[in-house]
Order: C-alpha cells, then sequence, then structure tokens
C-alpha cells in the first residue's frame, strides 16, 4: 500500500524518478522501434524552423527595431534575439508534438504493455489512421487550453518590473506545466479519458507533475538532446500512468475511489486523497 498524494518532497522525487525513468525505457531494444519515428519528426522539425529562423533573422529584427530606436541597438537587439528564441523554442515544441501526436499515442501504449505485462487492444493501421482525427482534435484541445493563458503572460511582460523579474518565473512555471500535460496526456487519452478529467487529476499531484514538466522543459531547450526529449517525456509520463494513475482509473470497481470522475478541481475524495487520509494499492 502506498500514498499516491503524499508529502512534496517526495513527489519532487517522484517527478525525478519518472523523467530518470524514462531515459531507461528509451533504450530498451524492443521499444526503439516506436522511438525513432518521434526523433525523426523532431529532427526535421527543428532543421526546418533553424532554416526559417536565420534565413529571416534579417528581416524580422528590421521590423521589430525601427530606425527611430537605432541609438538603442546594443541594447534591444539581445533581447529582440531571446524573445525570438522563445518563440522558436515554443513553436519547435508545438508542431513537433502535433505532428508526433499519433506515433507518441502509439509508443505510450507500448511503455504501458511493457510495464503491465497485459496485451493491450492493439489497433491496425486503418483503425490508427481512423483514430488520427481525434488525436489531432485533442491536440487542438491541449492548445486552446494553454494559447489564452500564454497571451496573458505575454501581456504581462510589458509591466515595468513585473515583466522583467516576476512575469519570466511564472511563464517557466507555466511551460513546464503544459509540458506535464502534454505528454502525460498521451497514456489518459489512449483509454478515452477525457482532457477535463486527466488534468485535474494532474492537479492531485501538482508537485510531481511540475518538477516532470521542468525537466522535461530544461531538456527541451538544450540542442541536440531536445531531439530524444520528446519520447522521453512519453516513457516517463507512461510509466507515471501505470504507477500512479491506471489503477484508480481502470482497476478500481468499488470502495472510496468509485464514482469519482475528477471532472471538478476539488472532490471530496480526491481531497481526502490529497491529505493522505485516503491510500491505493499499486
Amino acid at each position: 500500500m502506498s500514498k499516491p498524494f503524499s508529502t512534496h518532497e517526495s513527489q519532487v522525487r517522484a517527478g525525478f524518478h519518472y523523467f530518470i525513468y524514462g531515459w531507461r525505457l528509451l533504450l530498451q531494444r524492443s521499444l526503439m522501434p516506436f522511438v525513432v519515428l518521434p526523433v525523426i519528426i523532431n529532427t526535421l522539425v527543428m532543421v526546418g524552423l533553424i532554416w526559417l529562423f536565420f534565413s529571416n533573422v534579417g528581416s524580422w529584427f528590421e521590423v521589430i527595431l525601427p530606425s527611430w530606436l537605432e541609438w538603442l541597438r546594443f541594447i534591444l537587439i539581445p533581447l529582440i534575439f531571446l524573445m525570438m528564441l522563445v518563440i522558436f523554442y515554443f513553436a519547435f515544441t508545438t508542431l513537433a508534438n502535433f505532428i508526433a501526436a499519433p506515433f507518441n499515442a502509439l509508443l505510450a501504449e507500448k511503455v504501458e504493455q511493457q510495464l503491465t505485462g497485459e496485451n493491450l487492444t492493439e489497433m491496425t493501421m486503418a483503425e490508427m489512421m481512423k483514430d488520427v482525427p481525434r488525436m489531432l482534435k485533442r491536440e487542438w484541445q491541449k492548445m486552446w487550453y494553454s494559447i489564452p493563458r500564454l497571451i496573458a503572460l505575454f501581456l504581462l511582460s510589458f509591466m515595468p518590473v513585473l515583466g522583467q523579474s516576476v512575469v519570466p518565473v511564472l511563464t517557466f512555471m507555466f511551460g513546464a506545466w503544459l509540458l506535464a500535460i502534454q505528454y502525460c496526456d498521451y497514456p489518459f487519452d489512449n483509454h478515452k479519458i477525457s482532457f477535463m478529467q486527466m488534468r485535474n487529476a494532474l492537479l492531485q499531484q501538482r508537485t510531481m507533475n511540475f518538477t516532470f514538466g521542468a525537466l522535461v522543459s530544461l531538456f527541451t531547450m538544450v540542442p541536440f538532446l531536445n531531439l530524444v526529449a520528446m519520447p522521453v517525456a512519453v516513457c516517463g509520463a507512461s510509466a507515471m500512468w501505470v504507477k500512479e494513475y491506471r489503477d484508480f482509473f481502470l482497476g478500481r470497481t468499488s470502495g472510496e475511489f468509485f464514482g469519482a470522475d475528477f471532472t471538478q478541481k476539488r472532490t471530496e475524495v480526491s481531497t481526502g486523497t490529497r491529505r493522505g487520509d485516503i491510500t491505493t494499492k499499486l
């Protein structure tokens, strides 16, 4: 018996554990065929965006930096370049995940199958192609969750003092949370668990998921390592699903958890669980 929603310290350790375990799973020979495609997609997207960035960076500077601000050139150019890098990072992450969604879902399924030893319902290629529109719709749902909040942070960045001190920290924290949602969603979605249920389930262990997402975010910013950050995150998030959530969503048919659908951020059951009053068999 273990407590899935325990102290913040143990949740931080759990976040590190699942990220490191994702690297171990990445090297499993049986999973390698399902890792190759996301890595290839990452590479192609990265090469394309790098070409777009450096072939247009000069003209972008001319548009963003008008002639009447030429006297501030040495101050503004580093800031503008940093802003472009941030935009590049979010564009790379969003586009790569959108294109690779079907392959990441397949990788999550194979990881779950390997960790549980259970033969999940395997889809034929034709069935998988029919399911692609639903997967892409889910990706749009995640984008619509993130875009308004990112716009709000962008607008806050223009506020004096606050925009230069607090907003960068908030942006990193929210980005880490978005990446936790992004990669944990694949095993949840494989079992047709709604986006709202998934998001609110992650909120119950927010410290663990934020830690996991922060590590993914840091590695996504490192050149070349970011090519494998996606499959590592999918593997780690799938292991987290198996250990922390799978039993609750699929295996419990009675007891305290039965009927708790996580359609709200706080329920009587989830609050009790977060305090550690309820335990589950994992």
